[in-house]
């Protein structure tokens, strides 16, 4: 194997071994602009891209201990790999990618040590991130004590409310 084809096998299994989860997306007509786009928005959601040959991706991931299959790997061929929230990177992804109209597809992608086929990252990338599902477990575990303060609430004003009454009621005889 030639030194630059070594140097960019090592570099994929780096990134193999730095970032546990990954989409693997291939795209067409993408023009540099676009690219450059798609780049900043997933590296402000914590990801990084990278461009990598399919011999050199299957190479890099049977060492890293991964098994992808070269004939579902269709067109030319990028890594997303995804920051600390995955699902966040996820939705970028397809986000770009519908409004590009899918000048990026996503092939497939690994999650937590799994390879999931196109279709389970597209339900991946429609569930909520991880900020989203802890304001809604705080909303369920808010909501009733919140109620809980205002029939409360509601039992002391309307005592207020009698109190006031009978004393003006008092006042005016």
């Amino acid at each position: 194997m030639r030194a630059e084809k070594q140097l960019l096998l090592d570099e994929v299994k780096s990134l193999f071994g730095k970032y546990s989860s990954f989409v693997i997306m291939s795209y067409k007509g993408l023009s540099a602009n676009a690219a450059n786009n798609f780049r900043r928005q997933v590296a402000e959601s914590g990801g990084y891209v990278e461009v990598v040959r399919k011999r050199v991706l299957i190479k890099a991931a049977e060492a890293a201990g991964i098994k992808l299959d070269l004939s579902v790997l269709p067109g030319h061929i990028g890594l997303v790999y995804t920051g600390a929230d995955p699902m966040e990177t996820t939705k970028v992804v397809f986000k770009f990618s519908q409004d590009s109209n899918k000048a990026v597809a996503i092939v497939g992608g690994r999650f937590e040590g799994k390879l999931y086929n196109a279709a389970d990252v597209e339900v991946f990338s429609k569930l909520p991130s991880k900020d989203e599902m802890r304001a809604q477990l705080l909303g369920v575990l808010e909501a009733p004590m919140a109620q809980t303060l205002a029939v409360m609430e509601a039992i002391l004003t309307s005592v207020v409310y009698c109190l006031e009454n009978k004393c003006q009621q008092d006042s005016s005889k």
